[in-house]
């Protein structure tokens, strides 16, 4: 079996071969479509390519898979051997890699199928649109600063009210054009944005994993459709730890010899544009009534809001975790906001409106419904900081000598009863121990 190392850039890719003790250097090979093709058709079935993760990762490997036994991507964060080495050249690059798939300790990235990778484009696409848009807006407000303008007494500067105000206000003609300009340019990106999202929603309106994660509150289409494209297939992860982990949302750890472990901030390894999604859900969880707005309240009177906002993040992990690995939903859903966010996401996948009519997102209106879907979230709630009241902090001792055994832990929306269960400290972050 030989063992093929390449070091791909933009252009070109460097390129070894391994084969049992000799390492042969094959030099530089093109990057486009018909030389890689012409490179993979001169390989054998029997070998084994190895590449590097970048940004044409992806590309190099469906062009070369037919042709060989197998494509691994290495993940670069952890081929130490290659990112901290003091003698750094391609040819030693490709060297090393195929020298550790040899060996079986090279660190391989999974490779999503193609609809994971087409979500997770979609997903990006809308990423930028977002980000341009929020960049328009802040040249804006420079602007404004500049000519000593007050703030924009509405809440969004580019509303309906915000540009009537915004033309009211005296500036140069030069930056009155350049203000002008930008909305345009921010109306021909929120409609591009507008586009995208539409075909993320019909996407996700057959999904029942997206369905699923919706009925977690805070979460809609955008955060279900961007946690699903990031995850895959959660049979990739043995258990919620390692799910946390992947979104960079586990505390680092520096512990050696006897000493004690010391908890830092969070790794934030992992994909990023998922763990944002995370935090930002969070913040909007912890405003509905239920037992994740009592664990966010418990840590944020010791670590402060913005630890607390990340301790609910990591929980909503764990929970994800375990709904999609049980197939079941959240346990304190309440249905009439259910059934109106998949109103919203139908109309956003384009569906036809029903005006007139009283569809099942009709209850969402009536108050006395909306109460009576909030009294079994309040009533969890409620519960929790009851289990919660007397829980102490690790390692207090009591008069016997012995550790607070009386702890109690309530799993959040994972089972509909709330009877509280054994302690489990070891299973929380410290930002979730009290």
């Amino acid at each position: 079996m030989r063992i093929i190392g390449m070091d791909i850039h933009r252009t070109f890719a460097e390129v070894v071969i391994l084969e049992g003790a000799s390492c042969k250097a094959i030099g530089k090979i093109g990057l486009t479509r018909a030389q890689l093709s012409a490179f993979a058709s001169s390989l054998e079935k029997t070998d084994h390519v190895i590449v590097e993760a970048t940004g044409n990762a992806t590309a190099v490997y469906e062009v070369i898979l037919p042709h060989v036994a197998r494509v691994a991507i290495a993940n670069p964060l952890q081929v130490h051997l290659i990112a901290r080495a003091k003698t750094k050249t391609d040819k030693i690059d490709a060297r090393v890699l195929a020298q550790l798939y040899a060996a079986g300790f090279l660190p391989e990235v999974w490779v999503p199928d193609e609809s994971t990778l087409s979500r997770r484009r979609q997903v990006t696409r809308r990423n930028q649109f977002v980000k341009q848009r929020v960049r328009l807006k802040a040249i804006t407000q420079s602007i404004l600063h500049a000519h000593l303008v007050p703030r924009c007494p509405h809440a969004d500067l580019f509303g309906i009210k915000g540009r009537a105000w915004l033309r009211a206000q005296w500036l140069p003609e030069d930056e009155r054009e350049a203000v002008e300009r930008h909305i345009d340019e921010y109306d021909r990106l929120t409609e591009a944005q507008s586009g995208v999202e539409r075909e993320i929603a019909r996407a996700a309106i057959g999904d029942p994993h997206v369905k699923r994660l919706m009925t977690i509150p805070g979460f809609d289409v955008v955060v279900a459709v961007g946690l699903m494209a990031a995850i895959g297939r959660i049979e990739r992860f043995a258990q919620p730890d390692k799910l946390v982990a992947y979104f960079g949302l586990n505390p680092s750890v520096h512990q050696s010899g006897e000493h004690r472990g010391y908890h830092g901030r969070i790794t934030k390894q992992g994909r990023s544009n998922a763990r944002h999604l995370l935090v930002e859900a969070a913040w909007q969880t912890v405003r509905s009534p239920g037992p994740m707005k009592a664990f966010y309240e418990r840590v944020r009177g010791r670590r402060g809001n913005h630890v607390a906002a990340v301790a609910v993040a990591r929980k909503l992990v764990v929970l994800v975790w375990h709904m999609l690995t049980k197939a079941e939903d959240y346990a304190w859903v309440r249905p009439t906001l259910m059934a109106r966010k998949l109103r919203a996401l139908e109309l956003l996948a384009g569906m036809p409106a029903r005006r007139g009519q009283k569809g099942l997102c009709y209850d969402y209106n009536l108050p006395e419904r909306r109460y009576a879907d909030r009294a079994a979230a309040e009533h969890a709630e409620a519960r929790y900081r009851a289990a919660t009241r007397g829980w102490r902090p690790k390692g207090l001792r009591t008069q016997n000598g012995a550790g607070a055994a009386s702890e109690e832990r309530l799993e959040i929306g994972c089972a509909p009863e709330l009877a509280p269960r054994a302690p489990d400290f070891a299973a929380r972050s410290p930002a979730e121990k009290s």
